[in-house]
């Protein structure tokens, strides 16, 4: 990071309705590590991005966040086998002029809100 530039980021924020739920959900059904909880705030490491779920009754925000994976394939099946319904299957959202291809996958936490798995797939050589 620069003295002037921004450095990566390092928090999201999403508002839930039930704090102990969602904690739960995200810890043991998507198997986040859990970093710490006070109040109404639970926190969680995404390789090195600070998930907040922040309880929010009666607030819904349809902000979508992405899990960048390796393998989608294998990340949808493991989810699948923990109670996660997916919307679809993997696919292909847009292919770049190089070949790279960029797949999701989308499905929904314990209170609807959205979520998907990201992957990029390049060509090879």
């Amino acid at each position: 990071m620069t003295d002037r530039g921004l450095g990566p980021i390092g928090q999201l924020s999403r508002s839930v309705a039930d704090i102990a739920a969602a904690e739960a959900w995200y810890r043991d059904v998507l198997g986040l590590p859990h970093l710490y909880t006070f109040g109404d705030l639970a926190f969680f490491d995404c390789a090195g991005v600070r998930l907040m779920l922040s309880a929010e009754p009666g607030e819904s925000h349809s902000n979508i966040i992405y899990f960048r994976v390796s393998d989608i394939e294998a990340s949808h099946a493991d989810l699948m086998a923990r109670g996660v319904v997916f919307l679809g299957a993997p696919h292909r959202i847009h292919r770049h002029a190089d070949g790279t291809e960029e797949w999701m996958a989308f499905f929904s936490d314990n209170e609807g809100r959205p979520l998907a798995l990201m992957n990029q797939q390049h060509p090879s050589a």
